[in-house]
């Protein structure tokens, strides 16, 4: 996903809006399916800033020079607690041990990650980690591995299969071996923090794009924010809509992959099956009220495929996608 301001009035401004847009494309093309576009026209001073945090770019436009800082430090803040790379995050505690007097940040978390769950008859999960493990999707060290390996390590997938105690907020794993990877709903979370810090410091206008998840904060210059969507298997735009206090999330095929034969074998891995997802959706991006919810729904369609996932949508009517499809 890619980011780009210019400012117009005159022939070589046009001309370097265009090769603006050309490298805008390039950068989607390394980070994701979708686009902010800022526009060729006359711009206010705006601050921009550009940070890697939960292991992608994080970029933020804003006409308050303090909004970057802002949003830096909540989203550091949120990914000590849910990174699965950190021996000292809660995730990796939780996974080490198996169980966790959780934070309010993870409990939380956890708890939607169980609503998902059942909202998607188990098409979501958290605890499929495991699973991206086999496939070497953690290491990148890619492997088609055997029905026997698959059918083993299904027993250690189930977001059902994680105890809650709410009194004290403790979680605990019922299978020795689980572990839960937050990465589908991780930066949707993170930016939804973000956005509560600005607020919270009277700041009512910021762009953040967090390598495929936006969300647009007010307005741009009074009007709202335009993101477009670029094709997984090209370079041209697909499509744009415009959000203000709204998020964006997209999820593909094309993020993480590898193909043996013919056949491409992407990192969203359908729980159910243990295997990489088959469901003709290449890519899904929605438009939600928060970042959290278009995080989940983004891939659950991928997974479930577009009639499926069609009246899942019906259970958030505040949310609308759209689909890419083989």
């Amino acid at each position: 996903m890619g980011i780009f301001l210019t400012a117009s009035g005159n022939d070589s401004a046009e001309r370097s809006c265009i090769l603006l847009f050309a490298k805008a494309l390039a950068k989607a093309s390394a980070m994701g399916g979708l686009m902010v576009v800022l526009g060729c026209q006359a711009q206010p001073q705006v601050f921009r800033d550009t940070r890697v945090l939960m292991g992608t770019y994080v970029e933020v436009v804003s006409d308050n020079r303090d909004a970057a800082r802002i949003v830096f430090d909540e989203i550091k803040r949120v990914e000590g607690l849910l990174s699965k790379y950190d021996p000292q995050s809660e995730v990796s505690q939780f996974n080490e041990f198996g169980r966790l007097s959780a934070g309010p940040d993870l409990y939380h978390l956890l708890t939607k990650a169980k609503e998902y769950w059942f909202a998607t008859d188990g098409a979501f999960d958290i605890t499929v980690g495991p699973a991206m493990d086999l496939w070497g999707f953690t290491t990148k060290d890619f492997r088609r591995p055997s029905d026997a390996e698959i059918a083993d390590v299904l027993k250690l997938i189930g977001t059902n299969k994680i105890i809650f105690h709410p009194s004290n907020n403790v979680v605990e794993f019922n299978v020795p071996g689980m572990e839960i990877d937050l990465g589908s709903i991780g930066k949707g979370y993170a930016v939804d923090c973000a956005v509560k810090a600005l607020r919270r410091a009277g700041i009512s206008n910021c762009l953040i794009n967090a390598g495929g998840q936006v969300y647009g904060l007010g307005t741009k210059a009074g009007k709202p924010w335009r993101v477009a969507i670029k094709d997984p298997r090209g370079g041209e735009v697909k499509n744009s809509f415009d959000i203000s206090d709204q998020s964006a999330a997209t999820s593909g095929d094309y993020e993480q992959y590898f193909v043996e034969g013919d056949k491409r074998f992407s990192h969203i891995i359908d729980p159910r099956t243990g295997s990489p997802a088959d469901s003709g959706v290449i890519s899904a991006t929605v438009i939600a009220a928060d970042g959290l919810t278009a995080d989940f729904l983004a891939t659950s369609l991928v997974v479930l495929g577009k009639r499926k996932g069609m009246e899942l949508l019906k259970r958030f009517p505040d949310s609308r996608a759209q689909f890419i499809e083989q």
